[in-house]
């Protein structure tokens, strides 16, 4: 959707409107004008005639109108906009069936620019119409925002916060009582399959998972049963959700030794 106002200033203009690229300028200008600029002319000089009924303050200011004059070249528009101290020199040039669009921030000499298929966004049979005259005027909205007015006005695009594939969940909490429902959490340090969980009883202990930092050559990867985080209490015990610090050993019936023990020294037998 096209920012609010470029209906009115398409009706001031439109006996102008005599080519396709007419209504493409006629949007850029709006857009300009969303974003706190004023027009204050046409060509590379600032206009010196003031415009009919506007008082001095606004003539010093520019004007969210188009000025007289700005279609009269059909191959090359040139405009000039103003912010406080932010001068921009705007300038489309039209080649077969294209609009080269080009911006230039005075001061800081900055230059940015876009090319623009007019039969893209605009509908030749309806020229005259405002309501039909524009196609994806989203896409050109968000075209002109990221390529031609962020490298000179500094639009900040909004910021999308995106979770780090090593940052845990901030509702995974290993001493919550875990939902009844089904849970699709995928811990980051599982290894893809076929690989041997090197680690993965270490990073997860109530995984249920075998092979830590030593060798396990009795599991071999092989999955235990996840401990009981509960210690044996009854179903129902803890309210889900509840923070719960297990007492006692957890589980019960743990199978095998557990490979990350390490006998006493000159101690020979594994399975103390």
């Amino acid at each position: 959707m096209a920012s609010p106002g470029l209906e009115l200033l398409f009706g001031l203009v439109s006996p102008e409107i005599t080519r396709p690229q007419d209504p493409l300028v006629c949007f850029i200008h709006w857009e300009l004008i969303s974003h706190g600029l004023r027009c204050l002319g046409v060509g590379e000089q600032v206009m010196e005639q003031p415009l009919p009924a506007l008082h001095a303050e606004a003539q010093a200011i520019g004007t969210e109108r188009l000025p007289d004059g700005w279609a009269d070249n059909k191959e090359l528009y040139t405009l000039r906009y103003g912010r406080d101290s932010l001068q921009i020199l705007l300038k489309a040039l039209s080649v077969d069936g294209s609009l080269i669009v080009n911006a230039m921030e005075l001061q800081s000499q900055k230059v940015s620019d876009i090319t623009l298929n007019i039969e893209d966004f605009i509908d030749i049979a309806h020229l005259q119409q405002y309501h039909s005259v524009y196609k994806h005027p989203v896409e050109l909205k968000q075209q002109l925002e990221s390529k031609l007015f962020s490298p000179l006005l500094g639009l900040k695009k909004e910021n999308v916060r995106t979770e780090r594939a090593w940052e845990r969940p901030a509702d995974d909490d290993p001493l919550r009582v875990p939902s009844r429902a089904p849970s699709s959490h995928h811990h980051p340090w599982t290894d893809t399959p076929g690989h041997f969980p090197y680690g993965a009883a270490d990073l997860d202990p109530l995984g249920g998972r075998s092979g830590g930092m030593i060798m396990d050559p009795f599991h071999a990867g092989r999955t235990r049963p996840r401990p009981d985080p509960l210690g044996g209490l009854p179903p129902g015990a803890v309210p889900p959700g509840a923070r719960f610090d297990p007492f006692g050993p957890i589980g019960s019936g743990r199978p095998g030794p557990d490979p990350d023990h390490l006998p006493p020294p000159g101690y020979d037998d594994m399975f103390m």
